[in-house]
């Protein structure tokens, strides 16, 4: 890997621009956000985001993932050499990664998303945990979804605790945004999308029915579920089977069950192949499919 810029100091313009995208406020005008880790980076190279800048520590880096920034250093992509201490002040997890990378936000509309026959979406009302949501992208890209909405006044997918639990599936999987459920149920009627709702008032259990695809499962928040006017207008309703004391399920979880459900059918008749290569890790900062890691 080529000699880079080394920062120290906390008051470096690029560090100070670092810790401002933490508000979202700062990510909306800047136009940028965060992403930590190897893997993540890595995956939105692969998906072709626009990279402003990346943040090594080179001692954390395996030789695969300093290949992987030399070549974005070849492709004219600024990288630093962090001190390690001040990574560790910048980093959301508890030890900091060996990359970090200012990553380029791209704006989409529901307008641009475009239902194919076997198109399966997820819906979250209100969500405002931005773990949860980075959870449910990760969920839907596992499923091959073709995009995640979000209604209404949300958590914002480009916040550090969504980037980070979205495990790189943000770069996989277009995450866009409507204003209410009122546009959602106009865009899903003009193309001949499905829409099922869940709440845990319905009659139905999500066993009972069949999801004619193209499909949008919409949730609700964990506190709130989702408005009387949005259940009304909902093609179907079910309710997941709980038999505990627990109130609600994790949205995250509640959100994995419907979209393996609905994709259940497809994949008994044809079940899918596994990914070519190595095996998925679990693991943050594992590598997968051959990508680098460190």
């Amino acid at each position: 890997m080529a000699t880079l810029e080394t920062i120290t100091s906390a008051a470096n313009p690029l560090i100070k621009r670092v810790r401002s995208l933490a508000d979202r406020r700062y990510r909306s005008r800047g136009g940028a956000f965060v992403v930590e880790g190897v893997q993540p980076v890595w995956r939105a190279i692969e998906a072709g985001w626009e990279i402003e800048a990346l943040l090594v520590v080179p001692s954390r880096l395996t030789e695969s993932a300093r290949d992987m920034v030399a070549g974005q250093v070849a492709a004219g992509v600024r990288a630093v050499e962090l001190a390690e201490r001040l990574a560790a002040r910048l980093a959301e997890r508890d030890a900091p990664p060996g990359l970090l990378a200012v990553v380029r936000s791209r704006a989409m509309s529901l307008g641009r998303l475009t239902p194919q026959p076997d198109s399966v979406f997820v819906a979250l009302h209100r969500v405002a945990n931005p773990g949860n949501l980075g959870a449910v992208v990760r969920t839907a890209d596992a499923v091959g979804a073709a995009g995640v909405i979000l209604v209404g006044d949300t958590a914002d997918a480009y916040a550090p605790a969504a980037v980070k639990a979205s495990m790189g599936s943000l770069f996989a999987v277009p995450v866009v945004g409507v204003k209410d459920a009122d546009a959602l149920f106009d865009w899903a009627t003009a193309r001949g999308v499905t829409v099922v709702a869940t709440s845990g008032y319905a009659e139905r259990s999500h066993w009972a029915v069949s999801y004619p695809l193209p499909v949008v499962v919409l949730l609700g928040s964990e506190g709130e579920g989702l408005p009387a006017d949005a259940l009304t207008r909902a093609d179907h309703v079910v309710r997941i089977p709980m038999t505990g004391t627990a109130e609600s399920l994790n949205l995250a979880v509640a959100a994995a069950l419907m979209l393996y459900e609905v994709r259940r059918p497809a994949w008994e008749a044809r079940p899918p192949r596994p990914p070519a290569g190595p095996s998925r890790s679990s693991q943050d900062g594992q590598p997968s499919r051959g990508q680098p890691h460190g």
